[in-house]
């Protein structure tokens, strides 16, 4: 943890389309990491806001711009002091394009299990599941 006490934060987004299916993304690496799926997203740097390091991390990941909504759920992290926070959002321009990820699939609720999640986003999944078909777009997105 940093010397406040505050936990570390990666935040990730699960992008929700209006079909109701989740955007999941393929790591390219490191090699530990290659193919597994995660939800996008990275690293709050120091001073930014977690909304804002969001729509950074979906621009320079996906090249989209997308709006940034709920929380779904955050996971303690292996390294000290991190967590890994999942928020709901949407893409509100652009196409998903592969720029950091080997690859890309939207997944129906009944899909989510067709991917090998890595271990950090694999706890989210069934809270994700429950939640997609249960509430309308607008409040998952926070619009």
């Amino acid at each position: 943890m940093e010397s406040s006490g505050i936990p570390r934060v990666v935040v990730a987004a699960a992008l929700v389309d209006i079909r109701e299916r989740v955007l999941a993304c393929c790591r390219r690496g490191p090699s530990a990491l290659a193919g597994g799926w995660e939800f996008p997203g990275g690293k709050v740097e120091p001073g930014e806001d977690e909304v804002a390091a969001l729509v950074r991390e979906c621009r320079e990941e996906l090249g989209v711009d997308v709006e940034v909504g709920s929380v779904l759920g955050e996971v303690p992290l292996p390294a000290d002091g991190w967590v890994l926070r999942v928020r709901f959002g949407r893409i509100i321009a652009g196409e998903p394009r592969l720029i950091t990820h080997s690859a890309h699939r939207w997944l129906a609720r009944d899909e989510l299990d067709d991917v090998p999640w890595l271990a950090p986003d694999a706890p989210l999944i069934e809270d994700l599941r429950r939640y997609l078909g249960t509430a309308p777009p607008d409040t998952r997105s926070g619009v």
